[in-house]
């Protein structure tokens, strides 16, 4: 699936947008359109083979049992409800031969203006003055600004779960 000689053509293009220089905290995003994100994980796969060379691993911060955030209700100062639980922003990391991109996930069920927005926000693009008023770019922001403070923490936790796994020296 990685080395590709011929382009798949897809009923629905992949969603994504990456940063022009790669190793921040957030490098871009892949905003699936269905909920089943494996069945999505090819075309992404082959949409990264040009900018980060074969994909030898992906690493992700969610389990199958975990709802996905609900990015439209950020727009709406919701602070705490009752029996409701804060959700993490869904961080992917793409490590290929030549490159790594760390992607935020957006949630399929995300409306089309806010998606978009955090796909730019996400890939450092340039929003023109008049969108930066708006409520759905203020949302975009801090659903971005939410997910490189999430993904700096899990870099900073990868290197103790890597040393956990290392087998210890015998006698």
């Amino acid at each position: 699936m990685n080395g590709l000689t011929g382009a798949r053509r897809c009923a629905r293009p992949v969603r994504i947008a990456l940063a022009g220089t790669l190793g921040g905290d957030i490098d871009g995003a892949w905003w699936p359109h269905s909920a089943s994100v494996a069945a999505e994980l090819p075309e992404l796969i082959e949409a990264l083979h040009r900018p980060l060379g074969e994909i030898i691993d992906i690493r992700i911060n969610w389990s199958a049992t975990e709802a996905a955030p609900d990015l439209n209700s950020m727009g709406f100062d919701v602070k705490t409800m009752p029996g409701r639980r804060k959700r993490p922003q869904r961080l992917m990391v793409v490590d290929g031969r030549r490159a790594r991109a760390t992607l935020l996930v957006v949630p399929h069920m995300t409306m089309p203006a806010l998606g978009l927005m955090v796909m730019h926000r996400a890939a450092g693009m340039r929003v023109p003055d008049a969108h930066q008023a708006s409520k759905v770019f203020e949302t975009a922001d801090r659903v971005v600004r939410t997910a490189q403070a999430e993904s700096a923490l899990w870099e900073d936790l990868a290197p103790k779960v890597q040393a956990e796994r290392q087998p210890t020296p015998g006698p």
